[in-house]
């Protein structure tokens, strides 16, 4: 939402290792006040080298997700955005990539591939948004995924199950959170996304990865809306990646 005169705004991040890496980076240049969450400590020496709070939590644990929004919320004012950017996999995934054929998959596989995504944007929503309902003013809460939200492919059809529920559950929270002022969006890298060092992907050219810094320069678009102007639902794709309405 708009800037509060006067104020600093403050912004929590979770899963600060690379594209969480490029939105703290982006928002402390803005003169914002950032806290970075992360559960390795090599990531989270990596937060504090930003100039943000860092702040260990596991965000598919909504108790978690909840402590660490009233430490950025005591140590900052409040929180005006909180942004999901961590993996959305519990544990190992296991199986081939995407889970492999439906048929041939099992149900270790639709929970790392399927349950593990939907879980954690429950929690991250759910306990956010108690948070910011409490706070009692307007935030921005940004729920990052990626292109399998929009579409199925063949042998990735438990990744797409989990996908099409974190848009499902963030569309909801979206609709159920509009009354109370907070606005929600589900933020779409319809592609792979480059490593913050520059490097690139084995047998993929560097133009069809997003670039981490020019998809936080969305999220920070998204937080500077206001209640006039609410994107519930952005997607980038480079234009050397496929694309389809």
């Amino acid at each position: 939402m708009s800037e509060m005169q006067g104020k600093q705004r403050s912004a929590v991040v979770f899963g600060a290792r690379n594209l969480g890496r490029a939105v703290i980076e982006l928002l402390v240049s803005d003169g914002w006040a950032v806290t970075g969450v992360a559960r390795s400590r090599s990531t989270l020496d990596g937060v504090s080298a930003a100039g943000a709070l860092a702040l260990k939590a596991d965000v598919t644990d909504p108790a978690s997700v909840y402590g660490v929004l009233e430490q950025a919320a005591a140590a900052h004012g409040g929180v005006e955005l909180v942004l999901n950017a961590a993996a959305a996999y519990g544990g190992e995934r296991t199986g081939p990539f995407g889970g492999g054929p439906i048929a041939e998959a099992d149900l270790d596989g639709f929970d790392s591939w399927a349950a593990a995504p939907a879980r954690a944007a429950f929690s991250f929503l759910s306990a956010s948004g108690r948070f910011a309902i409490a706070q009692g003013r307007a935030a921005t809460l940004v729920q990052v995924t990626g292109g399998s939200a929009r579409r199925a492919m063949p042998g990735r059809g438990l990744w797409a199950a989990g996908s099409f529920g974190v848009r499902a559950i963030t569309n909801a929270a979206a609709l159920e959170l509009r009354p109370h002022g907070i606005q929600v969006a589900l933020l779409i890298v319809d592609a792979g996304i480059q490593p913050l060092d520059g490097s690139t992907r084995a047998g993929v050219s560097a133009e069809a990865l997003a670039d981490p810094r020019r998809i936080a320069d969305a999220a920070l678009f998204l937080a500077n809306q206001d209640a006039r102007s609410a994107t519930h639902e952005l997607q980038l794709t480079p234009l050397a990646e496929n694309w389809t309405p």
